[in-house]
């Protein structure tokens, strides 16, 4: 870290990462909101229903990191980054404002652009101003606000759903509970929209801003190499149709995808399914999922620290073989009926699992793996792969769920986190502590 201002460096990194916060929030608010808007709108006996809303962002999120990586070739990563921030405090305002259902899922559908643009962005933009010993730290750190934004989701969720054994209560969070969850996240919306006029542009793109980071040691043939790609704007055929990109794309697009089809994030969406299903009722649903939070936190701090000890590469074998096992266990127990906090246990594993590997190590390797040409057509290509996946999911677990039982998902899963394995041991580099110039000479 000689040579760097390394505050203005934490504080760009920090402020870009505050996309993930919201995007953690957005994301998991709507699973503490699910008992009672569902109530609101009728559609508690429609799963149907139930998945179009659980899915409506997922669907926007898509939307968002489609157009993304395009968007930030040809107008930078700040202004795309300022966009999401508006995104999320329009759909914030409009998700808890609007008494109709389809209105309620245009404004969720707008809050999950916001996710798309900044899942997209945020990691790309650190992985771009941060030096290679600490870039994977430091692009773990939007990581670690998702996981802040989902731990706050989760918290505000349990605060404002009051006592359901009460009427009164359950009937002011049929009314307005729903609506406050959605309501909170207007503040640090705001605060991220203000703070991402004080960032600079990428290198990548603003070559001067890199400057005020980097001493007159930085390395002349990487200047030469930012200066001569930095206002190259790419297109899906630049890498689409050339042979030397297709096998890293294909290890992007299988990380990307694997993330969300390991089936830990339906722990989040579908925590009142889960938990309900191991015996508790909605109020030991609600301190429950503040718990898996809490871990989710824990073991994120941890994966600050060992992905620059262990490794991308181990800490993606783990997370694959650890939640493979894992899940195999659970389907068991709820095969054999299992109940109480045998089950809050291995949810809590699972959870500590993913936080520490495939949560913050798929990003770091995405913002990593591609040559500076095409990283953001490529980086946009493989968020909008892991948010088809993400949506596959949430959709599909309701149905999953009735036809199978949970028994028979989480064995689906385990079997999913078999084959991954196998991919990776075979096909995963090791990226830590390489330069992106040293890593794109290597993978192509």
């Amino acid at each position: 870290m000689q040579g760097f201002n390394k505050g203005f460096l934490y504080f760009i990194c920090a402020v870009s990462a505050m996309g993930g916060l919201l995007f953690g929030y957005d994301w998991v608010v709507i699973g503490g909101a699910k008992p009672f808007y569902e109530l609101y709108f009728g559609i508690g006996e429609s799963p149907l229903m139930q998945g179009v809303a659980m899915t409506t962002a997922l669907i926007g999120c898509l939307v968002g990191a489609m157009v993304a990586g395009g968007a930030a070739d040809r107008y930078g990563r700040k202004p795309l980054l300022m966009l999401s921030a508006v995104l999320f405090t329009v759909s914030a305002i409009g998700t808890g404002l609007f008494n109709d259902f389809t209105l309620f899922n245009i404004a969720r559908f707008v809050g999950g652009v916001g996710i798309g643009v900044a899942s997209a962005l945020a990691p790309m933009y650190i992985a771009e101003v941060s030096p290679a010993e600490i870039r994977g730290r430091m692009v773990s750190l939007n990581q670690m606000t998702i996981v802040l934004g989902i731990l706050a989701a989760q918290i505000v969720n349990m605060i404002l759903a009051r006592d359901t054994s009460i009427t009164e209560n359950m009937a002011w969070n049929v009314e307005w509970g729903w609506r406050w969850m959605f309501w909170a996240e207007t503040l640090p919306a705001a605060l991220f929209l203000v703070l991402s006029f004080f960032i600079p542009e990428s290198p990548v793109f603003l070559r001067n801003e890199k400057l005020k980071m980097r001493n007159d040691k930085y390395d002349d043939l990487q200047e030469q190499s930012l200066v001569s790609e930095g206002n190259h704007i790419s297109h899906f055929s630049s890498f689409i149709c050339n042979r030397k990109y297709r096998r890293v794309l294909l290890l992007g697009l299988v990380i990307a995808v694997f993330q969300q089809w390991c089936g830990t994030n339906v722990i989040f969406n579908y925590a009142q399914e889960i938990f309900v299903g191991a015996g508790f009722d909605v109020d030991g649903m609600f301190i429950n999922i503040v718990i898996t939070g809490v871990a989710n936190v824990i073991f994120t701090f941890v994966a600050l620290y060992t992905i620059e000890k262990w490794g991308r590469r181990s800490l993606m074998l783990l997370g694959a073989g650890g939640l493979g096992l894992i899940y195999l266990i659970l389907g068991t127990c709820y095969f054999f009926e299992v109940k109480g906090v045998m089950m809050v246990v291995l949810v809590v594993a699972a959870i500590s699992v993913y936080a520490m590997t495939l949560a913050p190590v798929t990003w770091t390797l995405l913002a990593e793996i591609f040559p500076n040409r095409i990283r953001g057509i490529a980086m946009a290509t493989c968020t909008f792969a892991l948010w088809v996946g993400c949506c596959t999911l949430t959709f599909s677990f309701p149905s999953m769920n009735a036809a199978l039982g949970s028994s028979g998902t989480f064995w689906i899963y385990s079997a999913i986190c078999a084959c991954a394995f196998i991919f990776l041991w075979n096909r995963c580099p090791e990226t830590k502590g390489k330069s992106l110039e040293e890593l794109e000479k290597e993978l192509t």
